[in-house]
């Protein structure tokens, strides 16, 4: 078995227009591999093409040219395997208001030509915990339960990679929380996770490695933490003593920033200097600190300064 779960070569959709003749290039040559077992996060501003993407794999767009191998499958030669392989919840709550989360489930899997006999409907909506919920009507049932059953839906064929769009989207915290409680639950017992958010702090806590693409482009490919360390800037806030506002504070490659009579905000590049050189210098201007607190950068600063969104 191949070790990664998915792996995309050179990928490429061009939309043309017929009448205006024009070409917008949504993907453009995107290479990355998601492996087993891993949780991936896919992220990109509004038009990067995550949608395209995922449209590919769930077989409603065609791509124009590249390579996609979904669970040692190839799109091309294999589409039907690649579908079975992979699970899509979608954004949207697309449910039958009048089916009960067991009887849906049921359909699901009847659409997908799987006998009764082989089928796991309890075991699927316990492993969403819904299985206090699963004979009442969809309609009655909270937001965060019907994102749960939109994830059940997409495992009823039991498909080894499950991909997550946009999943908390309108989800107050105590549900995203709980939804990603289940989520890792999934990923413990070795569904692949291919999550798109626009949550970054949830990309941030959740996944192993993430992916970045603007306009098309990968931008970026590593993991969280090396991801992380590509910001710079570090930022210290000093609780002082009484500092004049007006008081002149000058260090090389070092930006200070007096908010007020009791709070000195420190901005310099990682690396640099070391941070006792900060406090000595402080000390020598007769500056009295209190308390220090540090804002190293997160997700959200990596994003900003690839994407420039």
């Amino acid at each position: 078995m191949n070790k990664f779960a998915l792996a995309v070569e050179n990928l490429t959709k061009v939309y043309s227009n017929s009448k205006t003749k024009k070409h917008n290039k949504a993907l453009n040559e995107l290479s990355f591999e998601v492996r087993q077992g891993e949780i991936f996060g896919l992220l990109g501003p509004n038009g990067a093409g995550k949608t395209t993407f995922l449209s590919i794999l769930g077989g409603t767009v065609i791509k124009t040219s590249g390579k996609v191998n979904v669970w040692g499958f190839d799109l091309d030669q294999n589409p039907r395997q690649v579908r079975a392989s992979v699970g899509i919840v979608p954004q949207e709550v697309n449910l039958d208001a009048f089916f009960s989360p067991k009887k849906l489930l049921e359909l699901q899997a009847g659409l997908y030509g799987i006998s009764k006999e082989n089928r796991i409907t309890d075991l699927i909506l316990k492993m969403v915990s819904l299985q206090d919920k699963a004979n009442v009507y969809s309609r009655s049932l909270s937001g965060g339960m019907k994102r749960r059953l939109l994830i059940a839906k997409a495992m009823v064929h039991q498909p080894p990679i499950l991909i997550l769009d946009e999943p908390t989207a309108g989800v107050d915290v105590e549900l995203r929380n709980n939804l990603w409680e289940n989520v890792k639950a999934l990923n413990k017992e070795g569904v692949t996770i291919i999550l798109t958010t626009h949550y970054l702090i949830e990309a941030q806590e959740m996944c192993d490695r993430i992916a970045i693409i603007n306009k098309g482009n990968l931008v970026a490919l590593d993991t969280t933490e090396k991801l992380l360390e590509r910001i710079k800037t570090k930022k210290i806030n000093f609780k002082v003593k009484n500092i004049e506002l007006s008081k002149n504070l000058m260090m090389k490659d070092i930006n200070f920033k007096i908010n007020s009579k009791n709070s000195i905000l420190v901005t310099y590049e990682k690396n640099s200097l070391d941070f006792g050189e900060i406090v000595n210098y402080l000390n020598e201007n007769n500056i009295e600190i209190e308390d220090i607190s540090t804002q190293d950068g997160d997700l959200e600063d990596v994003f900003v300064q690839l994407t420039k969104h």
